[in-house]
């Protein structure tokens, strides 16, 4: 892992382990910021200062078992019931939020700050990916709407996806290694994202049946590490999305549960090692993150950072009223408030962080703060807000 030494990571472990004891009021102040604080905190302590988080280290240790969790535990029966929504903010609702963030951020930042169009665009692609592991919790305790809170975490698992390639894209042309043709961008997204889906779906089939082989959990468990990360790299290794594939593969495997699999110790066993699994993961990624952050933090462009966080906030809100206006029993069921609950839980995280360093440096540094700074602000103020908002908006009957 770069430059962390053995000691970092027991250090880090132990703060994760204090956070997660201590913190009473995950609610009104949710472990990840706490997390992320603290590891800006531990950037100006000289054992820390040459710790680095690089998009691989996020790409091949950490992303693969989040990804795999968020899809495994998710409900194949609300991924079916809101799979209209779902696909459309995560597909097509990508496209036009890149479209429009990108037309305001460069007009609004143009005749100021150096930036061009393509800059402007890269920046709107960094910040698309939503990351609800700071909210999706607060969201079903402050609230009956379970609804909501499966529509944000079914966005998420799926734009992730979407955004990775069309950063790719996005980026291609801004480092001029390639030229944008409309017709070659569908087709590449397109295979890409149905490749991904294809590959993960058929692994984690194929795992179910795997199951059966032994009944022993241990060697089950063993099993779904090697789906969640084989998924992944397989996937990756072939030119598809292995974000996609990963999704795939815990949502077929969490499927097949649900129709074929009888061992009732599965789950059982499955949810214990992954449960505890996650805030490990969570501990390393988001004191990381905060240790990082602080080599890009600028605060002479505090005011053009809030512009954006707010311009992206409002681009949101836009989209998601228009999805929503297109289904009269979507229109019924989602008003400004439930639009409101679902913008604010919008919020930019590892995926937006993973892609920001994947950039290696390159490009202007005003690009870089300005991008951190917003990531920042969206996992602060936004995980903060999600209780006292979804409470004062969906009170519980």
């Amino acid at each position: 892992m770069g430059t962390i030494e053995p000691i970092h990571i027991l250090f880090l472990l132990v703060i994760g382990y204090s956070v997660y004891t201590i913190d009473k009021k995950k609610k009104n102040f949710p472990v990840p910021v706490v997390l992320l604080l603290l590891g800006m905190g531990l950037s100006f302590i000289p054992a820390f200062s040459d710790v680095t988080l690089t998009k691989d280290i996020i790409f091949e240790w950490f992303l693969p078992s989040l990804l795999f969790i968020s899809a495994y535990q998710f409900s194949p029966k609300a991924l079916k019931k809101h799979a209209g929504i779902i696909s459309l903010l995560s597909t097509v609702g990508i496209v036009i939020t890149i479209i429009l963030m990108s037309v305001l951020f460069y007009y609004g930042l143009h005749p100021w700050l150096s930036i061009s169009y393509v800059e402007a665009l890269l920046i709107a692609t960094i910040l698309t990916p939503t990351d609800p592991v700071s909210v999706v919790s607060v969201l079903k305790e402050a609230s009956s709407r379970r609804d909501i809170a499966d529509i944000v975490e079914g966005e998420s698992m799926i734009n992730d996806g979407t955004s990775v390639v069309l950063f790719t894209v996005v980026a291609g042309i801004y480092f001029g290694e390639e030229s944008f043709s409309v017709s070659l961008f569908l087709w590449e997204f397109l295979l890409v994202s149905f490749g991904g889906v294809v590959i993960g779906g058929s692994l984690g089939w194929l795992a179910s049946k795997a199951i059966h082989f032994t009944t022993d959990s241990r060697y089950q468990i063993m099993l779904s590490i090697i789906l969640a990360y084989g998924t992944f790299y397989i996937g990756e290794e072939l030119g598809v999305s292995g974000v996609l594939a990963t999704v795939s593969s815990g949502i077929m495997l969490s499927y097949e549960y649900g129709r074929t699999i009888k061992e009732k110790h599965f789950r059982r066993d499955l949810d214990g090692f992954w449960t505890v699994i996650e805030p490990t993961i969570l501990t390393f990624l988001f004191l990381l993150i905060g240790i990082q952050a602080t080599q890009y933090l600028s605060f002479s462009l505090i005011g053009w950072i809030i512009l954006l966080f707010i311009l992206s906030l409002l681009v949101r809100y836009v989209i998601i009223i228009g999805v929503v206006k297109m289904k009269k029993t979507w229109r019924k069921t989602y008003g400004w408030k439930e639009v409101s609950i679902l913008t604010w839980s919008g919020i930019k995280g590892t995926m937006s962080v993973a892609l920001l360093l994947g950039m290696d440096g390159q490009g202007p540094q005003l690009l870089h703060s300005l991008t951190f700074g917003v990531i920042l602000l969206s996992l602060i103020i936004q995980s903060v807000g999600i209780y006292p908002l979804s409470t004062f908006f969906l009170k519980r009957k």
